[in-house]
């Protein structure tokens, strides 16, 4: 049978290990699985029968560092219990073509559009407008699994969409 100070010296560090994992995944990364068909064919294809699992850094949060194809965690504008994964489609400042509206909307400061890659499934900056920068949690790097499409998440967007006044 463990002695009491052996009890108490492996709760210690399990304890501290608990601690600085918590540090870890809160300031600099974390792993998390991804749910849904919005953000198809990047993110859970179709055809895959596995939920993926990505790296999430969070180092850009630091000054809001976010490019123009980026694909973010971010808290729902409609329900603060939910993440959502989207891709960053234009940046506070830029004009925006919305296509099924035929018209253009400039992105207020401190705020983002955000799409999924698939629309059709998509609930979105379409639904819901420009997001504010703060609701995002951070950057999806690499996808980590299932193997076949391990490797980095491209920022990729539609320029067409973007206006230069």
């Amino acid at each position: 049978m463990a002695s009491p100070r052996m009890l108490w010296d492996v709760a210690k560090k399990c304890f501290t290990a608990g601690l600085i994992g918590l540090a870890v995944s809160d300031r600099f990364g974390c792993v998390t699985h991804i749910r849904g068909q919005s953000m198809s064919p990047t993110l859970n294809p179709s055809n895959s029968s596995f939920t993926d699992y990505v790296l999430v850094e969070k180092i850009c949060l630091r000054r809001y560092s976010f490019s123009h194809g980026d694909v973010i965690v971010l808290s729902s504008p409609t329900n603060h219990k939910e993440k959502n994964v989207k891709r960053i489609i234009a940046l506070p400042g830029d004009w925006l073509r919305l296509p099924d509206m035929h018209d253009t909307v400039k992105i207020p400061t401190g705020h983002c559009w955000v799409e999924g890659d698939n629309s059709a499934t998509s609930m979105d900056s379409r639904y819901f407008g420009p997001v504010p920068l703060g609701l995002a949690e951070g950057r999806v790097t690499h996808i980590l699994w299932p193997p076949q499409p391990i490797g980095r998440v491209e920022s990729q967007v539609p320029q067409e969409r973007l206006s230069r006044f």
